[in-house]
């Protein structure tokens, strides 16, 4: 999947973003993992369930997040508080969207599973543009 991956530079002020994946699914993980990085941008940790997750979470500025994890249907009361308590933003990453919405206030964005590279791409983009915009 990196040949469709768009590599860049950090610009200025991203390269001290940290990215969150909580994501149970080895595959999906690692794939996140390496757009992250092409994308010059620092993994904080991968997180299989909400203990792991809240642990990483001082660590994160931005966080993928599915909703069906190793513990359960975590997902979304990770994602709030990852939101309230850590001012992390979140995208949730689902292959059962309806799940998140409405649920979580303060959740940038809900891509439905599989998300292809480019997607996960314009998703950091945007997150880090409303960051900077903060």
């Amino acid at each position: 999947m990196a040949s469709d991956v768009e590599t860049k530079r950090p610009t200025h002020g991203a390269a001290r973003q940290s990215v969150l994946i909580v994501e149970d699914e080895f595959l999906i993980a690692l794939d996140l993992e390496s757009t992250i990085k092409e994308m010059g941008l620092d993994v904080a940790g991968v997180a299989r369930d909400k203990e792991q997750a809240l642990t990483l979470a001082p660590l994160a500025d931005i966080a993928f997040v599915d909703v069906n994890l190793a513990d359960g249907a975590t997902g979304p009361e990770i994602g709030e508080r990852l939101v309230e308590e850590f001012g992390v933003t979140v995208v949730f990453m689902t292959g059962n969207p309806e799940a998140v919405v409405g649920r979580v206030d303060g959740a940038l964005d809900i891509l439905s599973k599989p998300a292809s590279p480019s997607i996960v791409q314009t998703s950091l983009r945007h997150a880090l543009d409303v960051r900077r915009s903060a």
